[in-house]
């Protein structure tokens, strides 16, 4: 029987650089999100209240979560009646669940690929 032995080297500003990566490229990727949304002109659109509320909120993006914000007191109800019959003369995609071809839809690996492309980007890899 041999012994085998091993070291192992933590370089800890290497972890930290591919940390903050992590943290960078999760909120990059909301943001990117935010505008392809409004870009796809699926959000209901009279004013230009509703799309221009969204924001990314970033409070919780150490712990790995963001969320894509419609803040104004009717996007939800909005976003969860499709059935509404939308204008679409401002945004011609204009339709309730509008965020629902980037989470099931067609559009559903859109964020892994995004997410993918920045990490390597600002991970240096």
């Amino acid at each position: 029987m041999k012994n085998v032995y091993s070291t192992v080297k933590i370089y800890k500003n290497k972890v930290k650089l591919l940390t903050d990566a992590q943290i960078r490229a999760l909120e990059m990727t909301a943001e990117h999100l935010k505008t392809e949304v409004m870009m796809a002109q699926v959000v209901p659109r009279d004013t230009g209240a509703l799309q221009m509320s969204a924001f990314v909120d970033r409070t919780n993006s150490k712990s790995g979560t963001v969320d894509l914000v419609y803040s104004t007191p009717y996007a939800r109800r909005l976003y969860f009646h499709p059935e509404y019959t939308f204008s679409t003369v401002e945004n011609p995609n204009a339709q309730g669940k509008w965020c629902e071809p980037w989470l099931t839809g067609p559009n559903k690996d859109w964020a892994h690929i995004e997410y993918a492309k920045l990490y390597k980007q600002y991970g240096g890899v």
